[in-house]
This record gives C-alpha cells, sequence and structure tokens, in this order.
C-alpha cells in the first residue's frame, strides 16, 4: 500500500476539524456536521489509501471530537470498528451506514460499555450496559465462541436484522458477518434483548447478570436500542482478543 498521501489527509482532517467546534457526546445543542470532513478528503484519496488509514484518520477525529475517552470507550476499539465497518460498507453490505455500534467487551460488566454513535453527524446516540454470555466470564468478558449450545458470546462484526417479540419481548436478530467467528448467529439465537439481569439496579451485585450468549442490554432501554440499530446498521463487539483481531478478515482486508 502507498502511504504518500496519509500525511496530507492527516493534517487535512485537522484543519478541517479545526473549522468546527468541539462537539460533546449526547450534547443537543451542539450543531450537526452533515458530512465529516474526513469523508471528504478520504474520497480524493482511495486510489492510494486503504481502509485501515482511512478509519484511523476517521475514528480519531470521531474519538476528539465527542470526548469519547470520558465515555471509556478506547480509540483501538473505534478504530478497529470504523475498519470493520468501512469494508462492510465497501461489499455494500450496510443498510443504515449513519449508524455504528460498539460492544466494548474489554471493559467490566458494571460499565456502560455499548456505544451507539451516528457517525455522519458526530453524535452518541447511546451509551448503555450490555450483558455478555453466561460462560464468557464472570465481571469480564474473556472466553468466546460461535458454536452452539456454548452460552458464550462471538466477536466480530454483525450487520442488524429486523424485529420480532420472543420470551424477552422486543427482540433484534443479527447476522454475523465473519465466518467461523460468528457465522452461525441466527443457528443460535444470538440477538439483542432486554433483561432485568442488567442494568445500574445490579451495581452492587459481585458481577452483572449474563445471557446466554446475546448482547442483552436493560429491559427499560431495549425498545430504544432496538428501533435505533434496526434495519441494516453495523454492530461490533470488541476484545483485544490478538487470535480474533489477526483472523478476522473484516480487520484484516
Amino acid at each position: 500500500m502507498s502511504k504518500k498521501f496519509l500525511p496530507i489527509l492527516l493534517s487535512t482532517v485537522a484543519v478541517a476539524a479545526s473549522l468546527f467546534p468541539a462537539l460533546k457526546a449526547g450534547s443537543e445543542d451542539a450543531p450537526k456536521r452533515t458530512a465529516a470532513p474526513v469523508a471528504v478528503v478520504a474520497a480524493a484519496y482511495t486510489s492510494t489509501l486503504d481502509n485501515k488509514s482511512i478509519a484511523a484518520a476517521a475514528a480519531t477525529e470521531l474519538f476528539d471530537s465527542l470526548q469519547l475517552d470520558q465515555l471509556g470507550l478506547s480509540l483501538d476499539a473505534l478504530q478497529y470498528a470504523y475498519t470493520g465497518y468501512l469494508n462492510l460498507k465497501d461489499k455494500g453490505a450496510i443498510k443504515n451506514d449513519a449508524l455504528l455500534s460498539i460492544c466494548d467487551f474489554s471493559q467490566s460488566s458494571f460499565k456502560k460499555r455499548l456505544y451507539i454513535i451516528d457517525v455522519k453527524n458526530f453524535k452518541v446516540l447511546k451509551n448503555t450496559y450490555v450483558a455478555h454470555g453466561k460462560n464468557t466470564g464472570l465481571q469480564y468478558a474473556n472466553n468466546f465462541s460461535n458454536t452452539p449450545e456454548s452460552l458464550q458470546s462471538s466477536l466480530g462484526f454483525f450487520v442488524t436484522k429486523g424485529t420480532y417479540t420472543g420470551k424477552h419481548g422486543l427482540s433484534l436478530r443479527l447476522e454475523g458477518k465473519e465466518l467461523g467467528i460468528n457465522h452461525k448467529a441466527e443457528e443460535r439465537a444470538i440477538v439483542v434483548h432486554g433483561a432485568d439481569y442488567i442494568g445500574s439496579h445490579r451495581l452492587k451485585a459481585p458481577y452483572m447478570g449474563r445471557s446466554f450468549g446475546c448482547p442483552a442490554v436493560p429491559q427499560a432501554e431495549s425498545a430504544e436500542v432496538i428501533n435505533t440499530i434496526k434495519n441494516g446498521s453495523v454492530l461490533f463487539i470488541y476484545h483485544p482478543s490478538k487470535s480474533y483481531l489477526h483472523g478476522s478478515k473484516l480487520l484484516n482486508a
């Protein structure tokens, strides 16, 4: 890959970013940015920059503008998420490319580690708790699987599908987009649903409640989460597992 224009991209992004006031996460008063500066710059250099380079610049601008460090999200998680998002977008796999949702399973389950980000208007739409699988770990997620009946979470990139009403109420189907990593999500009935075992009322418990592998969210917030991300947006479940980071084709395309 030629990196000839990367310094130009980064410096241009920095200049463009300086033209806009800093945005605070979730601020209703902050002006909307209908087009991220990095998207304009990147379009001019698509022949010389790969998605990793574009994602690094875009993620850095998002991270700084939205002060995501204050919400606990790591820049690494956002950069990986943006890389896979761009690769899925290139494949035509995304219907709603305005949103990027990240479950950061490097964090404790006591943290609000689900982030729903409007990447086009530079806004955090939702930041809340999310459960991992029963056999994935207690307070921290450590073990992951694509195997039915494992009761473990799967890592990687998913695209949201439609909703249905099941035993957990309103639920959202997920399509795993990584062969061998999460492609059995529908077979395993891995969905986004609400649960009473996750949320602020559990903060004094030894650990948050866990699911059978689903990224379950607080019951009171589930309808909002599901209706926001349904129908073709990207959901990325992140953990700094070397086997995943090195084995994901969407991260290493």
